[in-house]
């Protein structure tokens, strides 16, 4: 049974539900609803069992409460004497009467620690002037619950169907915000009408409805710009996810030697579903589309098909992120050979790129500007393929800052991509940063960034050695920026070709374990 979208509020279903069939929230393959069922069915139950809040720890309040209300504060301040509202978006339809697994707006999260679809965060202004401060309020949905006809009629609120979900009461202690029902949004709202209001648009039709004058203004720009700094807390979100993707990445190597024994058909799928289920079990899901990659699929950077069949003596580049419950996300890449040697060719392009990435994570320093990875690694890979015959010119030429110059750039035919990207409650995050702060910028303590150069030789690339063709690797850990020496989030994942293979080896003779 799968739950349905609902197709009339939930309110009038109570009211309606004892005189009309079908029931609210039925659909066209559901046996008709008898108009006398409506009554019995909502008597003689006890309260529905309680649902703890995902970010309650026993009991106490969520380790990351405070980070929020900086958060908020934060936000606050950038829109004084303004109505701020920040919905975390409804559920999205898959297909007919299914919807998609939700996952809620990054902005609403990062400024709640919440992740249920519907609910509503409000900043009310105290004041008129742009030193007054907001009053915060959470709105959440309650659940339909025993004693109402859409208990047993709702499939997508009612708790007979779906489960039953924290109290409002539940969630404003874990989390250390007001919280009040979702049904009193429209009420509250009206009391600040004709006050100037921010809120994003599209994110939710029905806040859109309720704040026609609403603009987004420069709303997503100041939070992605917010989000660039970490703190600790959200620092200890990113390593948990970088922990829990090395597991998954050693689930992957187990599983190696099956999939070779088997034929290997289709076995990038099978190794998909193997890293989704350690994303499952420790975390939220993946935090994107994995890329896993046997052979010449390696060369296309978003190779999301995953449907190809393993082989013997092939490499296979995996680019996979665990996205825990705060919705934070690794972003980490490891090519690997699939039978556990590397063959000389082999070794010789990935020991290339793995020079490229170490150089280019020593530069990953506050102060530094965000492109002084990517130069570093490109001149690197640059200087390779000049000594190995492949660029006509130099490294120096290759990577010149004139971009009109001749010569510049070259290399770009076999790199593709940039270096880095910043990563947090997104695996793109702060991406609606102004330029000047992001790719233009500097770097400051407590970002992070991915650092992943890459190597790819097209199958059909006529310019390189016929065993280079089809050749694609990556190397991508996540760093994180301090006054010091740069941080490897995902250093627990060997990059050494030797310690590859022995990692390898060692993650074959465990037996699978959560």
């Amino acid at each position: 049974m799968t739950a349905a979208n609902e197709t009339s509020p939930h309110s009038e279903a109570a009211e309606s539900a004892s005189e009309t069939a079908p029931a609210e929230g039925t659909t066209s393959h559901d046996i008709p609803l008898p108009a006398g069922l409506a009554k019995p069915m909502a008597e003689d139950w006890d309260p529905a069992p309680l649902m703890p809040h995902p970010a309650s720890r026993a009991g106490t309040p969520s380790a990351g409460a405070a980070t929020f209300a900086r958060n908020r504060a934060a936000l606050s301040a950038a829109f004084g004497g303004q109505l701020v509202v920040i919905p975390a978006g409804p559920l999205k339809v898959r297909s007919n009467d299914t919807d998609y697994g939700f996952r809620a707006w990054s902005a609403f999260t990062w400024l709640t620690g919440e992740t249920v679809e519907g609910a509503v965060l409000v900043l009310a202004p105290s004041g008129a002037g742009p030193e007054s401060g907001h009053t915060a309020a959470l709105y959440v949905r309650e659940y339909e619950g025993p004693g109402t006809p859409g208990y047993f009629t709702n499939r997508v609120h009612g708790a007979l169907w779906v489960g039953n979900v924290p109290t409002v009461a539940d969630t404003e202690a874990v989390l250390g915000l007001t919280t009040r029902p979702l049904s009193e949004l429209g009420r509250d709202l009206e009391a600040h009408r004709g006050r100037p209001a921010v809120a994003p648009r599209g994110i939710d039709p029905a806040v859109d409805a309720l704040l026609p004058d609403a603009e987004a203004g420069q709303l997503a720009q100041v939070i992605d710009e917010l989000r660039m700094v970490k703190d600790d807390w959200e620092v200890s979100q990113l390593q948990a996810a970088c922990d829990a993707t090395a597991r998954g990445f050693a689930d992957v190597a187990a599983e190696l030697p099956a999939v070779l024994a088997s034929g290997g058909r289709r076995g990038e799928r099978w190794l998909e579903g193997t890293f989704w289920r350690r994303a499952r079990y420790e975390g939220n899901e993946v935090g994107y589309s994995s890329i896993v990659g046997a052979g010449q699929h390696a060369t296309t950077l978003h190779w999301w098909r995953n449907d190809g069949d393993l082989a013997d003596g092939q490499l296979l580049l995996a680019d996979m992120g665990v996205e825990v419950d705060s919705l934070f996300t690794a972003d980490v890449t490891r090519t690997m050979p699939v039978n556990g040697a590397w063959t000389d060719t082999q070794r010789k392009l990935y020991s290339a790129v793995l020079e490229a990435q170490e150089t280019a994570i020593a530069e990953v320093k506050a102060g530094a500007d965000f492109l002084a990875a990517h130069r570093a690694a490109m001149w690197v890979l640059a200087d390779h393929l000049h000594s190995w015959g492949i660029l006509p010119v130099t490294a120096d030429v290759s990577c010149a800052t004139d971009v009109e110059a001749p010569g510049a750039g070259l290399h770009r035919r076999y790199t593709l991509h940039g270096v880095s990207h910043m990563l947090g409650i997104d695996v793109h995050d702060c991406a609606a940063a102004r330029e000047e702060n992001y790719f233009s910028g500097r770097l400051g303590a407590g970002y992070v960034l991915t650092v992943e150069p890459g190597l790819y030789f097209q199958p059909n690339d006529r310019s390189v050695p016929p065993e280079w063709r089809g050749i694609g690797i990556r190397i991508e850990d996540d760093i994180l920026v301090t006054d010091g020496a740069p941080v490897n989030l995902s250093g627990a994942l060997p990059r050494q070709p030797d310690e590859i293979t022995a990692w390898m080896r060692e993650a074959q003779s465990r037996p699978a374990r959560p």
